[in-house]
């Protein structure tokens, strides 16, 4: 495998993580549940440290957009899927709108 396929799979993860450590975070009520705080901390630093990694490679600017994107998405789809959030076709079409560009960077990267 390539190191440029290592990065973009490292960016992904670190993708996932973002989402992770913002409902943990979310979950915390501002760090007074331990297990939340344990949670989010663990995922954010292995979120950064992928993130990291993954610029090593991949130009800061695409590495950054698909992260934030990517993590953005998962976080509300979970909030949707949890029902803390509501859904609505309107906000799907716009989260498709978020991933399709987030995947039209690589594609252009």
């Amino acid at each position: 495998m390539s190191a440029t396929s290592l990065a973009w799979i490292a960016l992904v993860v670190s993708g996932g993580l973002e989402c992770v450590w913002a409902v943990a975070l979310s979950k915390s009520r501002g760090f007074s549940r331990k297990a939340p705080t344990i949670t989010f901390v663990i995922a954010v630093l292995a979120s950064t440290v992928l993130l990291a990694f993954a610029m090593n490679i991949i130009p800061t600017g695409t590495a950054y957009a698909f992260w934030v994107g990517i993590g953005a998405a998962l976080t509300v789809i979970w909030a949707m899927v949890s029902g803390e959030e509501r859904a609505s076709i309107l906000r799907v079409a716009l989260i498709v709108v978020l991933v399709g560009s987030a995947i039209g960077l690589k594609v252009v990267a």
